[in-house]
């Protein structure tokens, strides 16, 4: 198995936070690795994500778990769990008003051997992706 993760505290609600995490098409305007989300974020949908690490390349995932302001689950991979991502992301709400935010990816499968030699190392990424989004929602869009 292999994972990375990234926390912050957000000073905006899970609402917000949430609004700016499920606008596919705002993805590129706070997450510098991003180049666009296709789809519609929603349970049960298929969306596309590309980024600049992987130019050109879809990603394709499901949404396989949305629970509102609170935890969204993207999963993709292989057939027959050859090679699996998980990507978790939680909002969990401050009595001070705040929220912090996670997001971790979590990669496993009998091809993870093989295929986790030319994944890109999403520390950076993932620290960016959690800076950019908390910009975002603090500035109320």
């Amino acid at each position: 198995m292999k994972q990375y993760q990234a926390t912050n505290t957000i000073e905006a609600t899970p609402e917000m936070i949430w609004k700016v995490l499920t606008e596919a098409s705002g993805y590129q305007e706070w997450d510098p690795y991003c180049e666009r989300i296709e789809g519609t974020i929603a349970l049960g949908e298929k969306i596309k994500a590309y980024t600049t690490l992987s130019p050109g390349r879809a990603f394709p995932v499901k949404v396989s778990e949305f629970i509102p302001n609170r935890k969204m689950v993207w999963t993709g991979g292989m057939p027959l769990g050859l090679f699996k991502g998980v990507r978790t992301f939680s909002l969990t709400p401050q009595p001070n008003g705040s929220t912090t935010f996670r997001v971790e990816e979590t990669f496993s499968g009998p091809m993870l051997k093989l295929i986790g030699k030319s994944l890109p190392d999403m520390t950076e990424p993932f620290q960016k992706f959690v800076e950019g989004l908390k910009r975002r929602a603090e500035e109320g869009v």
